[in-house]
């Protein structure tokens, strides 16, 4: 019986663990995300790989990602401001930090590719 118990308990423990270690990436700009005409992008700490598909650094925040668009970017040469609004949408805004929801483009996680 304590074997038992010490196994139920065991597996909580991992389980908890396990899903604090989703809930922190989750609250991270980390990650692809995708907007509705069909633009992605990817963020990887201060690594980015840029709409037009340039591999580039930025200003990182766990919140929040900047930097300036490359040559061959639709908006190159402007800054260019991403912030997390929850764990599947972030506002992106060229030229000017967005201050509130609704302010920029809304885009939204990349649901995971398919092999």
């Amino acid at each position: 019986m304590r074997m038992k118990t010490l196994g139920v308990g065991l597996c909580f423990v991992v389980f908890a663990n396990v899903a604090a270690l989703e809930r922190a990436w989750a609250d991270a700009i980390d990650g692809n995300w995708c907007f509705a005409d069909g633009r992605r992008l990817s963020i990887e700490g201060s690594d980015l790989v840029t709409p037009g598909g340039k591999r580039m650094s930025g200003d990182y925040d766990r919140h929040a990602f900047q930097y300036v668009a490359p040559a061959g970017e639709s908006s190159a040469g402007s800054k260019v401001f991403m912030v997390l609004i929850d764990e599947d949408t972030m506002l992106l805004k060229i030229g000017a930090q967005p201050l509130s929801t609704g302010e920029g483009e809304t885009w939204r996680r990349c649901a995971p590719q398919v092999s």
